[in-house]
């Protein structure tokens, strides 16, 4: 339990680092990611109005048969690049949120810029 702690405190520290170097607009919007065991979820937040601009996450009705693995993080990506797309939108940040730029978050990434997006 400890360790779990250790871990969360951890993140938030990169989570804090990150966050004060990064800033969305809205031509530009800060497009930040959050996972837990079951969900994923994408923002694209414009940080000067404090307004979100698109999200999408596998707890919306579309997407339930959608799992938290990999495959289901690069499908969020895409669904998130065509939303911003629609928008005309096709540059974000890439926020991260402290977490290691690995497996779910990577794939995201990975799929958002495949179909369109530019970080």
């Amino acid at each position: 339990m400890k360790k779990l702690i250790e871990m969360q405190k951890r993140r938030i520290r990169r989570k804090r680092s990150i966050r004060g170097k990064i800033s969305g607009t809205p031509e530009r919007p800060r497009l930040t990611v959050y996972k837990s065991n079951l969900y994923i979820y994408v923002q694209a937040v414009d940080d000067l109005t404090g307004q979100t601009i698109a999200s999408v996450s596998n707890k919306e009705k579309e997407f339930v048969g959608i799992k938290s693995n990999i495959e289901g993080a690069g499908k969020l990506g895409e669904v998130i690049a065509k939303r911003l797309n629609e928008k005309n939108i096709k540059t974000v940040v890439f926020d991260r949120n402290g977490y290691i730029f690995h497996g779910k978050v990577k794939a995201l990434a990975d799929s958002a810029r495949k179909a369109g997006l530019l970080f």
